[in-house]
């Protein structure tokens, strides 16, 4: 675990220091487990990113969790899944775990970075409006930008005037890091 430093008032520094946790886990489960996740379609990490995303809302509703695992755990899984999406949509599905670790991770990297440019765009934008969410807020924004996402799914990723399911995939990756932040370094 990768240590917290409480004067980290910078947003981009806060970003990279959650995407580094989400990272290392990453790292971890890909020593563990290789790439199994490349036998993934696209549909399948939505749905999986939707459990993560529905256990999240259920123990903010219900403040209780019977399993030993709160939703920091859960945001770093959507994090993570977010990224594997992003690289199943550039890559397509394979029939096998035929990445090596580095492959993996320099594809994590490079998603993880556009996830930072994109995020640093539109709080340039927003001005850093996030800050004043609730925690909560961004559980139910993923919920929808996951059923957005279903929707574009059944329309085989054609959409008439919407962002795509790569855009959709970002925002969930953006707004769980802002999840993590706050978890991390407190309103």
């Amino acid at each position: 675990m990768l240590p917290i430093h409480k004067d980290m008032k910078d947003t981009k520094q806060q970003f990279e220091h959650v995407i580094a946790i989400c990272r290392d886990l990453f790292a971890k489960k890909l020593h563990d487990y290789g790439a199994a996740w490349r036998i993934m379609r696209p549909t399948s990490l939505t749905d999986q990113i939707f459990i993560k995303a529905n256990r999240i809302r259920s123990i903010e509703t219900k403040g209780v969790t019977m399993v030993n695992e709160g939703i920091r755990s859960e945001f770093i899984a959507i994090v993570n899944y977010g990224i594997i999406g992003l690289i199943q949509l550039e890559l397509g599905h394979s029939e096998s775990a035929d990445m090596t670790e580095d492959e993996a991770l320099a594809l994590y990297d490079k998603y993880a970075k556009e996830a930072l440019e994109l995020m640093i765009a539109k709080n340039h934008d927003y001005d850093e409006a996030w800050r004043s969410m609730r925690i909560s807020s961004y559980t139910d924004l993923i919920l929808m930008k996951i059923y957005r996402t279903k929707q574009i799914e059944s329309h085989e990723g054609q959409t008439v005037v919407s962002e795509g399911i790569d855009a959709n995939y970002m925002d969930m990756i953006n707004y769980s890091v802002f999840g993590l932040i706050k978890l991390e370094f407190g309103e």
